[in-house]
């Protein structure tokens, strides 16, 4: 039996073009950068390693979402509801989430503190993404 592949962003705009939901959808690696979310429901959908570079996913309802090692930079996610989402490895260079609803998110904290991503909740401030320094190192040849 061959497995599922992932939607296309075609298909994903023919979906939404339809009025059905993504819920659940698999959108793992997809290239979604620049699509218009807004106000979609995503509940349990799997993006990890989606690109989703200035994606609109304000007011998107991305509940238990799996977003491991996305590619968000500069995507907006305010009003967001981002509960028990993973967002771990997920590049949030650039993001806005004023107003998202944070409970239970998994962040890349390694890249991103915890103050930041509050701050970005309640006053919309883009987050600011640092490289740790155990991944500068290089490890002798």
């Amino acid at each position: 039996m061959p497995s599922p592949r992932s939607l296309t962003k075609d298909e994903v705009l023919a979906i939404l073009g339809r009025g059905d939901t993504l819920d659940g959808a698999d959108l793992r690696g997809t290239d979604l950068s620049g699509i218009d979310l807004q106000g979609k429901s995503l509940r349990n959908a799997k993006m990890g390693e989606a690109l989703l570079v200035r994606a609109n996913l304000s007011g998107t309802d991305l509940t238990g979402a799996s977003l491991w090692h996305a590619d968000l930079k500069y995507a907006d996610l305010s009003g967001a509801n981002l509960e028990d989402a993973d967002l771990d490895f997920s590049n949030l260079e650039g993001v806005t989430l004023k107003g998202a609803r944070i409970r239970k998110t998994t962040f890349p904290l390694k890249r991103v503190k915890m103050q930041d991503v509050m701050n970005s909740v309640q006053t919309g401030r883009r987050l600011v993404v640092s490289i740790p320094d155990d991944e500068d190192d290089e490890e002798p040849i």
